[in-house]
């Protein structure tokens, strides 16, 4: 399997105007009294192991007394603004247990643990800055995949809830080699299906650790999702090798289960199966990806190289002559998904 590189170190790509007045309309614009550049202002730091003693690539930072009171509050407004209806009646019960700083990626996280102490259970979510195609990324995860996803912008600074699930790198060497054989073949199906909406969407960098395995036990069975976790690479690279995951090495075992427990007839049917779903979620949605992707066309979120490079790949791959006219990666993701959507229609016109 020939196998792919990412870019080394994406850029940070500006909230332009124009998407920030889709990002209001949709709900998505907040107000808040703490920012990223503030949270850079941390006075020391502790190496954050996990239960194996293993570096995470989080360190635990630390403020001096005099600012933790008022950042505390800070924090808990943004809670109560991602997860309720922003009131601060419900900030006496909760507390700040840790603030973390990712040392490892493009984003460079901070992720806050915010603790119940009526009943000791706790969230996490991120603060990030703010970078137009990360949330292009989160936009379409939210719009065109199985699932849902918060998260707010204010001016530079980007807030995620976390998303829950097994880290792929660790289900694949801690999890999958214990599963049993039906339960590799749900896993193996929903790889594919993975593989393939990634494809569709133009989502990059689907490596282990970029996404999660989520199982949820289902009268007599377990059922696997898979969930991307980062969305950094929204139509960045011009390499249409980089939005498949199964040509990443750290997917290798993913592959191998694909190969092993799956006919080439099964593949192929869970690909239609995935395009179809998208297709519909296409349809139901008109107005609002229309409204996305008229941003994105409007947008530099990539290289003119990369474009160039990209829009010949996937005119090769689709035998669609429209794309060779896309001048931006907001006019490929638009004629992609009118290719998945036009498609469908003349199947199901065909099959009516």
């Amino acid at each position: 399997m020939q196998q792919v590189a990412i870019s080394k170190k994406k850029p940070n790509f500006p909230v332009q105007q124009f998407l920030r007045g889709y990002l209001s309309k949709y709900g998505r614009i907040t107000k808040i009294t703490v920012c990223y550049e503030d949270l850079l202002r941390f006075s020391g730091s502790v190496v954050v192991y996990d239960k194996k003693d293993k570096d995470t690539l989080w360190i635990r930072v630390y403020y001096p007394e005099f600012e933790r009171k008022e950042l505390d509050q800070s924090l808990k407004k943004i809670y109560s603004l991602l997860y309720s209806d922003g009131s601060e009646n419900i900030s006496e019960f909760l507390n700040v247990d840790s603030i973390d700083f990712c040392t490892f990626g493009n984003s460079y996280p901070f992720r806050i643990k915010i603790r119940n102490v009526l009943n000791d259970n706790h969230v996490h979510f991120y603060i990030k800055k703010a970078d137009a195609s990360r949330i292009y990324g989160l936009e379409l995860e939210h719009i065109l995949s199985p699932n849902r996803i918060n998260f707010l912008v204010f001016e530079d600074t980007l807030i995620e809830e976390h998303i829950t699930g097994i880290p792929g790198d660790d289900f694949i060497d801690n999890y999958l080699p214990n599963c049993d054989e039906n339960a590799k073949s749900l896993i193996a199906k929903e790889f594919v299906k993975f593989n393939e909406r990634c494809m569709m969407r133009l989502l990059g960098d689907m490596r282990s650790y970029n996404y999660v395995v989520v199982p949820t036990h289902d009268f007599d069975h377990v059922v696997y999702k898979i969930r991307a976790i980062d969305f950094d690479q929204q139509s960045y690279e011009g390499n249409f090798r980089l939005y498949h995951p199964q040509f990443f090495k750290e997917n290798i075992k993913m592959v191998e289960l694909v190969s092993k427990k799956l006919q080439p007839g099964s593949i192929e049917q869970y690909k239609n199966e995935e395009r179809a779903i998208l297709a519909k979620r296409i349809l139901s949605t008109n107005t609002r990806i229309r409204s996305l992707i008229h941003c994105m066309e409007s947008d530099k979120i990539s290289s003119p190289e990369k474009v160039n490079q990209l829009k010949k790949a996937v005119c090769t791959f689709t035998h669609d002559m429209k794309f060779k006219k896309c001048q931006s990666m907001g006019e490929i993701l638009r004629v992609s998904l009118e290719f998945v959507k036009r498609n469908f229609e003349k199947s199901a016109l065909k099959n009516f």
